[in-house]
C-alpha cells in the first residue's frame, strides 16, 4: 500500500472522477471537489424517466458509500492552477497532483438538472406524469440519447406516437452499414418514425417535457405533438478553466499527452469529456483514463516515473439500447469493427443500464 501524505484533488465526480476517487483512496489523500450529494449513472436515466418507481433510486451513489478516507467538497470550482483549486466559494484546496474531470453537460432527461438527489428524484416523477398523459412524443436529435429515449418510451407506452427528428442524413453517421441498417430494422419495428435531414424552424414555445400543444414546422413541414425532449446540445464543463492551466480546444478541451497529463503539467492530469482524445465520450472511455490516471499517481508517489499510457480505440465503440430488449451495438476486434449480436446488447447494458456494475464497483452490495 502507497504510503499516505500526499494529496490528490479530483474536479469532478462523474465516470471518470468517481472512478479515479475510489482507486486512490487508500493510496493518497483524496479531495473530490464535485457539487453534486451523490454519483448518477446517467446511462440508466433514461429509464428512471419512463420507470421512476423501479428505477429513479438506483441511479445515485452518495460518495460516502465508497470514499472512505478522502474528502467530499460540494463545491463548484473556479480557477485551477499547479498548485491547487480555487473554489467558487473563495476558498482554496492545495494539492500535490490535481485531476481535471469536470465532465460535461447535457439536456435533462439524459443528465439531471440539479445537484441534489431529492429534487433529481421529483423531476423524473414530475416528468414521467406528463409524459403518460402525452399521445404524441417529438425528440430533436437522432443520436444516442435521442434514439435511447424513443426505445426506453415506446418499451412502457408501445401505443404512444413518436417522431425523432435530426438534421443529419443519416443515423450514426461514421458507425458501420450493418448497424445502421439493423438500427433502421429494429425502430421501424417499434413504430418509431425518424425524420432525417430536418431540421426544426424554431424550438417549440412549450418547455421540453412539459405537456401542451407542440406545433412547429422542420423544413417547413408542419409537427404536431403533446410533449417534446431535447437530445442534442452536449457542452464540456470547463468555463473554470478559460484563464488558466493550458489553451482549450474550440470544444472547450484540455490537450492531454499519452500518459493523461494536461499538456506542460506533470502533476496535473485530465480525464473523460474535458479532454481533447479523439475518440466517442463515453463512460467506458472515461472508466478507463481514470485506470490510466491512477497508475501514474501512484507510480509519481512512489518516486517512479508514470509509464501507463491511454491508447484510444480506432474504431468507433457504442452500445445503444432501445429499451430492455432491443438495440445495437458496435465494438472493435483484430479485423476492424464488429456489430454486437443482440443478446450482448442486452446482456451488456439493455438489461440493467449498468446498474449491477456500478453496485459492485461501489461497494452497495457484496462482491462475488
Amino acid at each position: 500500500m502507497t504510503q499516505q501524505g500526499k494529496t490528490v484533488a479530483i474536479v469532478g465526480g462523474g465516470y471518470g472522477g468517481a472512478a479515479l476517487a475510489k482507486a486512490l483512496d487508500e493510496h493518497a489523500d483524496v479531495v473530490l471537489i464535485e457539487p453534486k450529494d451523490a454519483f448518477v449513472n446517467a446511462a440508466a436515466s433514461l429509464r428512471a424517466l419512463t420507470q421512476p418507481e423501479q428505477w429513479a433510486e438506483r441511479l445515485f451513489y452518495p460518495y460516502d458509500a465508497f470514499i472512505k478516507r478522502g474528502k467530499h467538497l460540494r463545491e463548484y470550482a473556479s480557477g485551477v492552477d499547479e498548485r491547487g483549486v480555487t473554489l467558487a466559494s473563495g476558498e482554496r484546496v492545495e494539492a500535490d497532483y490535481i485531476v481535471l474531470a469536470s465532465g460535461s453537460g447535457y439536456p435533462y432527461p439524459a443528465k439531471t438538472r440539479t445537484d441534489s438527489t431529492d429534487e433529481a428524484l421529483a423531476h423524473f416523477k414530475e416528468t414521467h406524469a406528463e409524459l403518460a398523459g402525452a399521445d404524441r412524443v417529438l425528440i430533436a436529435g437522432a443520436g444516442p440519447v435521442g434514439l435511447e429515449l424513443a426505445g426506453e418510451i415506446k418499451a412502457v407506452w408501445p401505443e404512444k406516437r413518436i417522431t425523432i427528428v435530426d438534421p443529419s442524413d443519416e443515423l450514426m453517421p461514421g458507425y458501420e452499414p450493418e448497424l445502421r441498417a439493423e438500427l433502421h430494422s429494429q425502430l421501424d419495428k417499434l413504430g418509431i418514425e425518424v425524420r432525417l435531414g430536418v431540421t426544426l424552424d424554431d424550438e417549440p414555445a412549450v418547455e421540453p417535457g412539459r405537456t401542451g400543444t407542440v406545433a412547429v414546422t422542420a423544413n417547413g413541414e408542419p409537427i404536431e405533438a403533446d410533449i417534446w425532449f431535447r437530445a442534442f446540445g452536449m457542452s464540456t464543463n470547463s468555463g473554470y478553466l478559460r484563464d488558466g492551466i493550458a489553451p482549450l480546444n474550440r470544444r472547450g478541451q484540455l490537450p492531454v499527452t499519452p500518459t493523461l497529463n494536461v499538456e506542460g503539467h506533470a502533476h496535473v492530469y485530465a480525464i473523460g469529456d474535458v479532454t481533447n482524445v479523439n475518440e466517442e465520450k463515453r463512460a467506458a472511455a472515461a472508466g478507463r483514463h481514470a485506470d490510466v490516471v491512477a497508475a501514474n499517481i501512484i507510480a509519481q508517489i512512489n518516486g517512479e516515473q508514470p509509464a501507463s499510457v491511454y491508447e484510444p480505440s480506432p474504431v468507433r465503440v457504442a452500445i445503444v439500447p432501445l429499451g430492455p430488449e432491443l438495440g445495437v451495438g458496435q465494438m472493435p476486434s483484430e479485423n476492424g469493427p464488429v456489430q454486437l449480436p443482440l443478446e450482448s446488447v442486452i446482456e451488456w447494458k439493455g438489461r440493467d443500464l449498468m446498474v449491477g456494475y456500478f453496485d459492485q464497483a461501489f461497494r452497495l452490495v457484496p462482491a462475488q
